[in-house]
């Protein structure tokens, strides 16, 4: 990934948390649910078709954008907060070069194949 892609995910990360400020939340909250779309990999031990499947809905930028704007339509908080974390966390994968996934083998990603990165 170039320094410029990078840089985007970056920016985009701050964003989320940005958002996430505005909403009124502990930050321990922040920092804690960031690990909660990883969840999605245990959907592995059903194969991995249904891994990468629900894998790569959790990971989907475009829904957590989505929960996001509902949540502020809604004036539903815990939605936008959902949506940020899920935005988060999936903008941090892509920084550190982690990416959607392919059902042929977890390693291999949208991003390049993950092995020789101890992955």
């Amino acid at each position: 990934m170039t320094a410029l892609l990078k840089a985007e995910e970056l920016l985009l990360f701050v964003l989320t948390v940005y958002l996430f400020g505005r909403l009124g939340y502990d930050w321990w909250v922040y920092l804690v649910l960031l690990l909660v779309p990883d969840l999605s990999m245990l959907a592995y031990a059903g194969g991995a078709r249904l891994g990468a499947i629900i894998y790569n809905i959790v990971h989907l930028r475009a829904l957590a954008i989505g929960l996001y704007l509902v949540g502020a339509w809604a004036g539903a908080p815990g939605v936008q907060l959902a949506g940020l974390v899920l935005l988060g966390h999936s903008t941090l994968d892509r920084l550190f070069g982690f990416g959607l996934k392919y059902p042929d083998d977890f390693q291999h990603t949208h991003l390049g194949m993950l092995r020789g990165r101890g992955g």
